[in-house]
């Protein structure tokens, strides 16, 4: 067994959550009670929304997080705690209680994605591998549904791992691709860990190895006569490449009744190729045979391909997919949002010079607000205790504009927050890959306003709050002036 394999996820934490957690410890002060909210301030790529992705990862870390013999040996040699903290932690167990958006929720910037609320203690240990879980598999859910929409209806499969930056990132950004619209992985051990469909063709080397491309191909299609997709870019697509299989369509598939599934190409002019590839293919008969491309695309590249005219079928996308390249920072964060002392709940609220990064004190809800025709309009933050009543003519504040009188009128809300672990239990039930899947799907369709789904200056999303809230963090902010 490698020290990879042996490793304690539990460990996984930014070392200031250890020194503060011993500080509370000695202050005796984990009776306390904290929420800390998670959100994010902005949308990658200049978007109007994201993906919400990695809850079941961080409900999985919660259930486990305990401290083994090891660990404890190394918190002990560096001589910063004592016995009875080190003693506390050999029993450790999560005590609190985590709400969150149902994974798959399409999401937007400073609302509460996640509310953790626990003793002090817990909730200060557990913030580096919430925030590693969002923001990675958020990121890459979201950058996967951009280049799924580019798309147009065309299956995408991420084939991302040889350029992702380490084995998780590979295996859990193949997780986050599927949820975020992807067919497929050509990563195995995401197929395996996650039940997530897999593909893969060939390779350049299979071809070079042989004497010659077209004896390559044969020995491939016979090997695999029922998924022959052959990679004809080797040598020359037009000259070589398609001419050598057709030919193995003809004398080897054929004979065995079967049919030649498709053809990769991995460089050149893939608009251009693929119209002459698409030519070929049909006057020899060959019109089912698909066009599989792949070569640093995003949503970008592919827009362009089809503007053109490309005649593709699916798109494997690697790198740019993986480390969602045009814009690799997801930047949720962290903050405390309410304490309790001794029976009294006081709000928190974190002042900045930057106004975006003032945060949004105190324990509160969530709504998504849906107009008559079922279209999500707004987010609405509201009180804890507050109770939202849409039977009628609803206030509400703009932030952006708190001196426009705005209400909703003939709409109903949804709440957005679940609790998910409780006590540190799950209580949450696990969802299937093709439910995530079709749950991201199913809202783009049917309550995201198309104008948010622009790639180009898209609508932005209202984020609304109730007059009540809204007075409650203008009066917070006034007292830090005194």
């Amino acid at each position: 067994m490698t020290q990879y394999d042996k490793r304690n996820i539990s460990m996984m934490m930014d070392f200031y959550e250890m020194t503060m957690a011993y500080g509370y410890f000695c202050e005796n002060a984990n009776d306390a009670r904290v929420t800390f909210d998670v959100f994010y301030r902005r949308n990658p790529d200049n978007a109007s929304f994201s993906v919400f992705a990695g809850l079941e990862q961080i409900i999985e870390y919660v259930e486990d997080l305990h401290f083994d013999e090891d660990d404890i040996e190394y918190f002990r040699s560096l001589s910063l705690f004592d016995e009875k903290f080190l003693e506390y932690l050999k029993g450790y167990k999560f005590k609190g209680d985590i709400y969150a958006f149902p994974e798959g929720t399409i999401m937007y910037p400073n609302e509460p994605i996640i509310t953790v609320s626990a003793p002090l203690l817990d909730a200060q240990l557990i913030e580096t591998a919430i925030l590693a879980q969002v923001n990675h598999q958020s990121l890459i859910a979201t950058k996967t549904r951009r280049i799924v929409k580019a798309a147009r209806g065309r299956a995408v499969s991420d084939f991302g791992a040889r350029r992702a930056h380490n084995v998780d990132a590979a295996v859990y950004g193949a997780r986050a691709a599927y949820i975020g619209g992807a067919t497929g992985t050509a990563t195995v051990l995401a197929g395996q860990m996650f039940d997530i469909p897999i593909s893969g063709t060939m390779a350049h080397s299979w071809v070079m190895y042989h004497d010659d491309e077209y004896t390559a191909f044969k020995k491939y299609a016979e090997t695999y006569p029922d998924a022959t997709l052959l990679l004809v870019d080797t040598y020359d697509v037009l000259q070589s490449g398609i001419p050598n299989a057709i030919r193995v369509a003809k004398e080897v598939l054929q004979p065995m009744g079967k049919r030649l599934k498709g053809v990769r190409l991995d460089s050149g002019d893939l608009a251009l190729l693929s119209k002459q590839v698409r030519d070929m293919l049909d006057d020899a008969g060959l019109d089912d045979c698909k066009i599989v491309v792949s070569n640093s695309l995003d949503e970008f590249t592919i827009s362009s391909i089809l503007q053109q005219g490309g005649c593709i079928d699916s798109f494997g996308v690697g790198e740019r997919l993986i480390t969602a390249k045009s814009d690799p920072v997801f930047g949720a964060v962290y903050k405390i949002a309410s304490a309790t002392k001794d029976g009294k709940t006081v709000p928190k609220i974190k002042i900045s010079e930057n106004h975006e990064k003032i945060t949004n004190p105190g324990r509160k809800k969530v709504y998504r607000v849906f107009n008559s025709e079922g279209l999500a309009i707004a987010d609405l933050i509201a009180g804890y205790d507050e109770v939202i009543d849409m039977s009628q003519p609803f206030r509400y504040v703009d932030p952006e504009k708190p001196w426009k009188n705005r209400s909703f009128e003939g709409c109903t809300v949804r709440e957005l927050q679940q609790l998910v672990v409780k006590d540190g239990e799950r209580v949450y039930e696990k969802k299937t890959m093709n439910y995530l899947r079709e749950f991201v799907q199913n809202q783009l369709r049917d309550e995201i306003r198309k104008e948010e789904q622009r790639f180009e200056n898209p609508h932005i999303h209202l984020l609304a709050m109730t007059p009540d809230y809204y007075e409650m963090k203008m009066d917070l902010l006034k007292s830090y002036e005194q």
